[in-house]
């Protein structure tokens, strides 16, 4: 019985830090720019940051340093808060990432936000060779070049992750695609800059179409913007897994603590009862000793009167 209790003691413990233990993760947040990730020098870019339903506040970090701080607001089942920036400037433009606070713990920071300002340096000319209409299976070579020496350059396909590719050069530099498939159809542009932030403006779009033979259907090339891809409504599916994986750990630290209650329970029942047979034993030989006392005494009277 004492082994039992200890066992069920120990696995009590156990289970009673596992939920300690859980209560301390907060999933991370969802971080997004509207309208875009590219902002026009001067213009105004609002960043969202979305935690969980219990997130009280939200604080913003630029370059690894406390920027802003924001109370949320409610969207339907959706915890965001927005930081304004009213004008962009290569002093605002950089890193970002958030945390949020739920009770008296604070969040693992953001996935990062790269926000870059264009529109500072002169316009680039993108250029497709051999051309712009190419069958699948060819190699394809986008050529950017800028009057104004930099030593970076960039190219972009509208609709993709705002990930782009980046060549180093001083006046031009060529990005080779290829083989090219028919997932390479779709709009290009370039830029040029000195920093990972501080961009040119755009270059006039270039369109590249493929054609592939064994492909009956000619689509035509996606018509997504950059600032579609960042939309409120595209990282709908990604934070309501979040909070559905938050209701989650919510109901597996409800079962745990059911689970510690009914072994707790258990052992203050195994507890009572080995003491109720405790003392029932006790009080059986104290009646038994009794007796055989009362029997003594009498077998010793009864000598006495004979």
């Amino acid at each position: 019985m004492t082994s039992t209790l200890t066992a069920l003691l120990y696995l009590g413990l156990f289970l009673s830090q596992t939920v300690s233990t859980e209560k301390q993760n907060l999933s991370k947040p969802i971080i997004w720019a509207k309208p875009d990730f590219m902002i026009p020098k001067g213009k105004q870019v609002r960043i969202f940051c979305q935690g969980t339903p219990e997130a009280v506040k939200y604080q913003l970090y630029f370059e690894g340093h406390l920027f802003l701080q924001q109370s949320p607001k409610q969207h339907g089942r959706r915890n965001i808060a927005m930081f304004h920036i009213p004008a962009m400037t290569p002093l605002t433009a950089g890193q970002y990432k958030c945390i949020y606070r739920s009770k008296k713990l604070w969040s693992n920071p953001s996935d990062p936000l790269d926000l870059v300002v264009t529109e500072l340096y002169d316009t680039p000319t993108l250029s497709v060779h051999p051309g712009p209409e190419v069958t699948s299976g060819e190699n394809v070579s986008f050529y950017c070049r800028l009057g104004t020496a930099t030593n970076k350059f960039f190219l972009l396909k509208e609709g993709r992750s705002p990930h782009p590719q980046h060549r180093y050069g001083n006046t031009q530099v060529e990005f080779p695609i290829g083989p090219v498939t028919t997932a390479h159809r779709g709009t290009y542009r370039c830029f040029g800059s000195y920093n990972n932030h501080a961009w040119s403006f755009p270059s006039e779009p270039v369109k590249l179409q493929v054609t592939d033979f064994g492909d009956t259907s000619l689509a035509p090339t996606e018509h997504t913007s950059f600032s579609d891809y960042w939309d409120l409504d595209l990282v709908t599916t990604e934070a309501e897994f979040q909070q559905d994986l938050a209701s989650w750990d919510h109901t597996a630290q409800n079962l745990l603590r059911i689970i510690l209650a009914f072994l707790v329970l258990v052992a203050l029942m195994c507890l009572l009862a080995e003491d109720w047979l405790w003392r029932k034993r006790a009080q059986e030989k104290a009646n038994g000793a009794s007796s055989q006392e009362c029997r003594r005494r009498f077998r010793t009277q009864r000598r006495l009167n004979e």
